[in-house]
């Protein structure tokens, strides 16, 4: 019997399809992944149960869901260079929540970045599980320079005595010092774990330090910079391996995603390739050219700039009544998509906010490069300077439709 066609459903989809191609996609923890990920993400492996790790499963039938899994398995372990890896996870909030829980007991004192300096959800928000769960102290952004200052965050943790230090962030444009962070862990006898949530597909692109090294767990999500389907991974030194694979399944999970998983392994496969360094490089130059720009423009830049993929732009010089929110709504009318954010000691609340968070990595694999993104701070500075004018506005997204036309990322779709 044939089935329908979903028309309602695939109309819909069509037209996501629409906006990703026409419009400018600046979202930091967004990308565009590659027809090989789009095939495996809808291969019939979505159909297979398969509760367990392989060899070693709930249910028959999957002698070649095994051999998935084993590939992503070890493609992940060669990429980051670590002694296990873990390729279930299906979010980069349930990869912490199974570190958590396989490590510490609830109560137990960790120390992660303030969430309105850039940190995340599950580094200690007590809206969130880790905050419930655990009891955080969190370390931030100095107010001289807003960037990390690892003598302060050594002094917090001399004081505290935490039982972890989580790293990492979803809004700090600059680079990480792994070291520093063990040689702080090591004298207070606390864990090290490497958030890399944002930073995992510049690690292995070579621009930006490798924490895999001199962490004991390091967890990453695949979908952002690394380029993959939406999931995540852990990896870890081998003592902490079975407790974090019993924790993620059965302790939070039960039957994986096995056609994810299988684009996960396709993702790592793309990013082992040596165009995939010239990617990474080329997202950074992007970030840096288009923070220059946008300083032209009268923004100001958190902490002067960036060395990563993204940017935390402070709207305040440029328009002291103008909040993140607004600048949102007014850039997605005019075609340009990114979102609200806080910055450093920010007088106004999260859903308004003062800044906005911009990134490269989906448009750098787009095609654009440095001379794009000099057009694309042109564009953000004029919508949001005739914000009130609807025909400024549609001459803008005109000219982000006439951009986006010469750098498609799905021509065909």
């Amino acid at each position: 019997m044939k089935e329908p066609r979903d028309n309602a459903l695939f109309d819909i989809v069509h037209r996501e399809v629409e906006r990703q191609n026409t419009t400018l996609q600046l979202i930091a923890s967004e990308n565009f992944v590659s027809r090989h990920v789009l095939e495996a993400t809808g291969s019939v492996l979505t159909n297979k149960y398969s509760e367990g790790y392989p060899g070693k499963r709930y249910y028959g039938g999957n002698a070649v869901i095994d051999e998935v899994e084993e590939l992503a398995r070890t493609r992940c372990k060669e990429l980051f260079g670590a002694e296990h890896a873990n390729v279930q996870a299906h979010s980069g909030s349930t990869a912490n929540m199974a570190v958590y829980f396989a490590l510490f007991e609830p109560g137990d004192k960790l120390m992660g970045m303030r969430l309105d300096q850039g940190g995340h959800l599950t580094h200690g928000s007590p809206v969130n599980f880790s905050g419930r769960f655990f009891q955080f102290v969190s370390y931030g952004v100095t107010e001289s320079d807003e960037r990390l200052d690892y003598d302060q965050i050594a002094d917090l943790a001399a004081k505290e005595r935490p039982k972890a230090i989580i790293a990492g962030a979803t809004a700090y444009p600059r680079l990480w010092d792994p070291e520093a962070l063990r040689r702080i862990c090591d004298d207070v006898g606390a864990l090290f774990i490497f958030d890399a949530a944002h930073v995992a597909g510049l690690i292995v692109g070579g621009v930006h330090p490798n924490p895999v090294p001199y962490a004991d767990v390091v967890t990453f999500t695949t979908h952002k910079t690394l380029r993959g389907p939406r999931g995540a991974a852990i990896v870890c030194k081998q003592e902490y391996a079975q407790a974090i694979d019993k924790m993620v399944m059965p302790g939070i999970q039960g039957g994986p995603l096995d056609h994810v998983i299988a684009a996960k392994a396709v993702a790592f496969f793309e990013a082992a390739q040596p165009s995939f360094k010239d990617y990474a490089a080329q997202v950074v130059r992007n970030a840096q050219a288009l923070a220059e720009a946008l300083a032209h423009e009268g923004f100001r830049l958190v902490s002067g700039g960036t060395d990563n993929h993204l940017m935390l732009v402070d709207l305040r010089p440029f328009d002291a009544d103008l909040t993140g929110k607004q600048a949102r709504l007014v850039l997605e009318r005019a075609g340009i998509t990114l979102n609200e954010n806080t910055v450093p000691n920010d007088p106004r609340p999260p859903f308004k906010a003062s800044g906005v968070r911009i990134g490269t990595a989906a448009e750098t694999t787009a095609g654009m490069a440095e001379p794009e993104m000099h057009e694309v701070a042109a564009l953000i500075g004029r919508a949001l300077r005739g914000r009130d004018d609807d025909g400024e506005l549609d001459s803008v997204r005109d000219e982000v439709a006439t951009l986006c036309s010469k750098f498609t990322p799905y021509p065909d779709l």
